[in-house]
């Protein structure tokens, strides 16, 4: 039996790099099937996670087929059925869920969909039927055929919500390596806690994923820390490239956190940017790319997440002074997404050592911004649809507004992702009352009050 595997990179420049590769014992799967992930983002899978994940659900699918002596392009509808017979119907302990066979079915409906406009197979091996939804007008209108290899998964709601109190144990105890009741522990105050309790903070008041939060450079955050106004929250705009789906949005960033911040990159930072340039820190960058603070506002706007942490400003001369993005380690080199899950791993494990057993991810932080947000949203609404309006208008405010607007913060492609907020507000009353300013005084202060 062959060996078939996935190379997650490919000799490439810029962003096809990170573009996969099918291996059969180490040597090319097939040309045709590798241009279909070299044409992937030009049908809209641009994210490298989404390239990835696309590439192993073909590549299982493809050893499947191997055990039989069959090729991608040789596949039937009767190989689809016994695939799902082993991969949905065989012992719990091999089994995987809906969810994720319903991915796989996404993955290769696109890779059978692309064969058969390219002409390599006459048939796809999965059977479709027409859907049919309401169009405008009371008309009848059919969508695309649907893939009958799809299974119904029930819409989930589960919110891991983080009560604010647990929140400030967390954050202090966890992440500042504080002793319980506030105090410092000789030796064992974490050196970057207040990095880190600023870098949670930044995702429970604005709901920023990880990997935008994490990919975010000192320039952004200062340049909006300048601008005018008496409003307690200032927009900070994430271009298309940082966020999922290339979408591009704004957050409100609180301006109490803006001037913590500030303090960081003042003094915490500013000694790792002084170490790193003491050790030479650019020569540890993987495929460095120099820019000059002249040019760092045309390359925030076209840099994925993944080159963000690869851009050092550098002089007109091309010399390299330091690091572009906010978050740095003692020496000076850009903290990245998966360094933030060790973090958080650490601060729950710290928690638990002192009697308080938590357990929060980066993701839960940013479902605790929109409960509470959603929550403020609602009662400003009823408060607002108290006064004289029609039926219609009232409504609009109860429910129209609250989940457009957290849906736009959040960066949700569907309105649909954002009513599992819904769903857990109504199951937990002790959140209704939360709002962003109330959310704001229960953080500790500037000095971890």
């Amino acid at each position: 039996m062959s060996i078939i595997s996935v190379c997650e990179r490919r000799e490439a420049k810029g962003l096809d790099a990170h573009v996969p590769l099918i291996l059969r014992d180490d040597a090319l799967y097939d040309p045709d099937l590798d241009r279909f992930f070299l044409d992937l983002p030009l049908s809209g899978v641009r994210s490298r996670h989404s390239l990835r994940a696309c590439a192993y659900d073909v590549a299982v699918w493809l050893r499947f087929l191997d055990a039989f002596g069959k090729t991608v392009w040789t596949a039937t509808r009767d190989d689809v059925v016994a695939y799902h017979r082993e991969r949905r119907r065989d012992e719990a302990d091999n089994r995987i869920t809906a969810a994720s066979w319903n991915r796989a079915v996404a993955s290769l409906d696109r890779l059978y969909r692309w064969g058969e406009q390219q002409g390599l197979i006459a048939e796809a091996p999965f059977s479709r039927r027409a859907v049919w939804r309401p169009a405008q007008g009371g008309r009848r209108g059919m969508i695309a055929a649907r893939n009958d290899a799809y299974e119904r998964v029930a819409r989930r709601s589960d919110v891991r919500f983080v009560p604010m109190d647990d929140y400030r144990i967390f954050r202090e105890v966890g992440l500042r390596g504080l002793a319980p009741d506030g105090t410092e522990r000789p030796g064992a105050r974490d050196r970057n806690g207040l990095r880190n309790a600023l870098f949670a903070d930044l995702l429970v008041t604005t709901g920023l994923r990880l990997e935008e939060a994490s990919c975010l450079l000192a320039a952004e955050l200062t340049a909006i820390d300048r601008e005018d106004g008496d409003g307690q929250q200032l927009w900070l705009p994430l271009p298309p490239p940082l966020t999922k789906g290339d979408r591009g949005r704004s957050v409100l960033v609180p301006r109490r956190l803006l001037r913590q911040i500030a303090a960081y990159v003042a003094v915490e930072r500013a000694a790792g940017v002084a170490k790193f340039a003491a050790r030479d820190g650019a020569a540890s960058f993987e495929r460095p790319i120099p820019v000059t603070r002249a040019g760092l506002d045309r390359m925030r706007d076209i840099c994925t997440p993944e080159e963000r942490c690869r851009l050092i400003l550098c002089d007109e001369d091309g010399t390299l002074r330091e690091p572009a993005a906010l978050w740095l380690t003692e020496v000076g080199q850009p903290v990245r997404p998966n360094s933030w899950e060790v973090i958080f791993t650490r601060a729950c494990k710290r928690c638990a050592e002192n009697g308080f057993p938590l357990s929060i991810s980066p993701h839960q932080l940013r479902h605790t911004f929109a409960v509470h947000m959603l929550a403020l949203l609602i009662q400003q609404r009823l408060r607002e649809a108290a006064l004289p309006a029609g039926a219609v208008e009232s409504y609009r405010l109860i429910l129209g507004d609250p989940l457009q607007q957290v849906q736009r913060l959040l960066g949700h492609a569907s309105l649909t992702t954002t009513y599992i907020y819904l769903d857990h507000i109504a199951t937990r009353a002790d959140t209704v009352d939360a709002a962003v300013e109330e959310l704001l005084a229960l953080l500790p202060g500037p000095q971890g009050a």
